[in-house]
């Protein structure tokens, strides 16, 4: 059984791929998937493409074909709670839907049929995963330099525990925010694919984690230096937290 792991671009993960010991690669419905072993575990990794259609069409291929006994999802994400700061850590409690509303025929936010607002991250993994962030931050300068971590404006990063929030909407502007705040008051940071994949993970009973750095405030700057971002800092923060996720 091997640990599926998950990105939305592959800038995400590229810093993972270049240690990946690779032992084959697929293509399926036009993404590739990468099976080998990273620091000792059997993996698969795929970079699932935006948004939640591609999301969950990359997992539920994923669970599919190959033998998978957890889902690790990593990437950016776009703070919206003032707590939360550039270069932090949001590790995923509850994943939301923040664009779906079936009301009056279901409560806003629920998944018809499936009677759920959210969908609940695996408690040891995720209390697993805050251990590896944890030691990772104690040793951030291993991984990135000042001048790196100064260039993005990364001072003290921190970790969070929380609700993060999914839509097929690249969040911009204070109304946005405004408008999922109102219903979603609790949550910490908002991206594209997260609910999703823990949609396709519950109803296939499979353990899902997810780990977000944080890019940007969510607001009119969210796209400056997205790329590079994800390339430089949040695909290092990745490998970073993997390594330690991972040996055990």
């Amino acid at each position: 059984m091997r640990i599926g792991i998950i990105s939305a671009m592959r800038e995400e993960i590229q810093a993972i791929l270049q240690v990946l010991e690779v032992h084959k690669k697929s293509t399926k419905g036009m993404r590739t998937y990468f099976e080998g072993t990273l620091f000792g575990k059997d993996v698969v990794i795929v970079f699932s493409r935006w948004g939640k259609v591609a999301s969950a069409t990359t997992v539920t291929q994923l669970l599919n074909d190959f033998k998978i006994k957890e889902i690790l999802f990593t990437g950016v994400a776009g703070a919206i709670h003032p707590e939360v700061s550039i270069g932090d850590i949001i590790i995923g409690e509850e994943l939301y839907q923040h664009d779906l509303d079936g009301s009056p025929l279901v409560a806003t936010y629920e998944v018809p049929l499936l009677g759920l607002r959210s969908f609940a991250t695996h408690e040891e993994n995720r209390n697993k995963l805050k251990k590896a962030c944890i030691h990772f931050l104690e040793n951030i300068h291993k991984y990135l330099d000042q001048d790196k971590l100064a260039e993005f404006d990364i001072l003290e990063p921190d970790i969070h525990t929380g609700d993060i929030a999914s839509g097929d909407q690249f969040i911009s502007n204070k109304e946005q925010i405004s408008a999922i705040l109102s219903g979603l008051p609790q949550v910490k940071c908002v991206e594209m694919e997260g609910a999703a994949v823990a949609q396709v993970c519950y109803e296939y009973n499979v353990p899902y984690s997810i780990v977000r750095t944080i890019s940007d405030n969510a607001n009119h700057n969210a796209h400056v230096d997205f790329p590079k971002f994800a390339s430089d800092v949040a695909s290092i923060y990745a490998l970073a937290i993997l390594e330690n996720y991972l040996i055990d």
